[in-house]
């Protein structure tokens, strides 16, 4: 996204081997940023994350390096319920007997909703040789139909489906030609309060070397979101309008119209979509455009009359839009060819183009002082040790490229001069840490400060200190849910905002840079929209707030909103 759907074909089949692991165990003082360099509360780590802040507290400079648990933080079990045997078979994990719920409460599974959308924290314990207990972080959902839809538990269609009586048992089972088949069985346990499952579950794989299980307890939650208004700190919605074409991902909005882009999902074509937006409240569609063979469109970009798109299929689509509602196909960029672009940014005179293939990947770099005519400048390749994931994102301010590495961290590059590029710092993550996505930057009290974000469960903000690049630190964090992930964000002034996917946008005041706080929010997830999943990519994917009073968001199901500028 970012569309995490696809930062390269490699990244999916990066992710159903996570999946698999885890069932086993995208103007004012102090100075602006680069204006819309980026896809772009509470105290950090607070329960109540999602409540809206009171006044600003004035920052100094000042701050206490914290230390970083990664991603996702250790619970806990959630349940008392246990596999209770000792697998040797897939058959032996699709069994709801071989399931101990002696401490379960009928009465409160009885009363779980039959048509409900629930996304899942894993946690699986292995015990050592020594007595002691390994524990293994994971993500999952399941989505149920009470009228005969397709049910599916960690998106794969449900084989065994028990729901009704007081009794929570879902399996299913998947066929991997390469991999080796798998069983994953959940067992529901009690609803510790409303919206919430906990239980435990199994993950069994019969492939060339042999059987493999693991199994562990886990905490269900619906995601829409309640117990929160729709909306706080005057955030209106103006205008929704659907997009057709695949799933939107990101958008930006140039001479009055809005490029919404789309990813191929769910047997949909992605591609391009506009629309006139000079008059905000009643935005009119104007043209979609997909092309042959080439319509996983992932990030958009716009300089003078020159529309940028990364593809996954082409590298970097060129169109002219000096007619704005109508954009022509001019080239695919010279050395793109096959290339999988995943975002595209300009600063200045030049167009940044993450090169994602292979899980490896560089940076492109060309000079747009002729937007239509990109003339590639520079490729620029990580050490090694950095680069597991390839650049997914990255973010232009005063001479350097921070560059989001997927599962090889955070990286800061000099790219002053692009005869002389030179890497500067990184920041790696702990174990269970995550994946580096997305991030913006801004001067703060005479300080550097980079606000990053991953993506997958539990992915959050975090805030590190990159004054000096070879020494980056963690002086501040803003959490959500851990079921859900953050995605794209834009820094305008003291404010962050966030497409936080099923949170929806999230504005944060980030005038003290270690104390993020919440000023303001908009819910765009529903489970009632038309096409909703379960799964940790649905909801806000892309943000922008181009400077004219309002910012746009694309929601995967309700595709373009457009909310004033609070």
């Amino acid at each position: 996204m970012t569309s995490p759907l696809r930062s390269g074909r490699a990244l999916l089949s990066v992710l159903a081997l996570l999946l698999s692991a885890a069932t086993t165990g995208c103007d004012d003082d102090p100075p602006a940023p680069v204006p819309d360099a980026g896809h772009p509360s509470t105290d950090a780590g607070a329960e109540d994350a999602g409540t809206d802040a009171g006044p600003e507290v004035p920052w100094d400079g000042g701050y206490t390096v914290l230390e970083d648990p990664g991603d996702w933080i250790d619970r806990g079990a959630f349940s008392e319920c246990r596999f209770s045997v000792e697998p040797s078979s897939l058959e032996d994990c699709a069994a709801p007997t071989n399931f101990d719920l002696s401490s379960c409460n009928a009465n409160q599974l009885a009363a779980i909703p039959q048509d409900a959308i629930y996304m899942s924290d894993l946690r699986a314990e292995r015990l050592l040789a020594d007595g002691g207990t390994s524990v293994t972080p994971g993500s999952g959902g399941f989505q149920l139909h009470s009228d005969g839809g397709p049910d599916t538990l960690h998106s794969l269609p449900l084989a065994t489906r028990m729901t009704e009586g007081g009794t929570f048992f879902l399996s299913a089972r998947q066929v991997r030609p390469s991999l080796g088949d798998r069983v994953v069985s959940v067992a529901g346990c009690e609803t510790p309060q409303p919206g919430f499952i906990t239980g435990c579950y199994v993950t069994c794989t019969q492939g060339t070397r042999g059987f493999t299980h693991s199994k562990g307890t886990f905490e269900a939650q619906r995601p829409e979101r309640t117990g929160e208004p729709e909306s706080s700190g005057g955030l209106q919605l103006v205008s929704e309008s659907i997009v057709d074409l695949g799933t939107p991902v990101d958008v930006y909005v140039a001479h009055d119209h809005a490029y919404v882009v789309s990813v191929n999902r769910y047997g949909r074509f992605g591609g391009l979509t506009v629309f006139d937006v000079s008059d905000r409240a009643h935005p009119l569609f104007k043209t979609s455009i997909s092309l042959p063979g080439d319509s996983y469109w992932n990030g958009v970009w716009a300089k003078g009359d020159a529309l940028y798109v990364a593809s996954a299929d082409t590298g970097v689509s060129v169109f002219d839009i000096s007619n704005p509602g109508a954009p022509e196909f001019i080239q695919s960029l010279p050395g793109s060819g096959a290339v999988n672009v995943h975002t595209v940014l300009v600063d200045g005179d030049r167009l940044y183009a993450s090169d994602v293939t292979n899980f490896v990947g560089s940076t492109r770099v060309y000079d747009v002082s002729s937007p239509l005519t990109p003339v590639l400048q520079q490729v620029i390749t990580l050490p090694e040790e950095f680069s597991l994931g390839g650049p997914h994102d990255f973010f232009a301010y005063e001479g350097r490229l921070y560059i989001s590495n997927g599962y090889g961290g955070y990286s800061v590059m000099d790219v002053s001069d692009l005869e002389d590029v030179r890497h500067l710092g990184h920041y790696f993550y702990p174990a269970f840490g995550g994946f580096s996505h997305h991030s913006a930057v801004g001067t703060f009290a005479d300080r550097t400060i980079a606000f990053e974000g991953g993506e997958f469960a539990s992915s959050h903000l975090r805030v590190l200190d990159a004054t000096d690049p070879a020494n980056l630190v963690k002086i501040g964090e803003f959490r959500m849910r851990p079921v859900t992930s953050i995605h794209n964000m834009i820094l305008k002034g003291n404010r962050l905002f966030i497409a936080w996917y099923h949170e929806g946008l999230r504005v944060l005041d980030v005038s003290n840079p270690t104390q993020p706080r919440q000023v303001a929010h908009f819910n765009t997830f529903r489970e009632s929209d038309p096409g909703r999943k379960e799964g940790p990519f649905e909801g806000a994917f892309g943000v922008r707030v181009p400077g004219d009073g309002h910012v746009y968001v694309v929601d995967s199901s309700r595709g373009l909103l457009i909310f004033n500028e609070p």
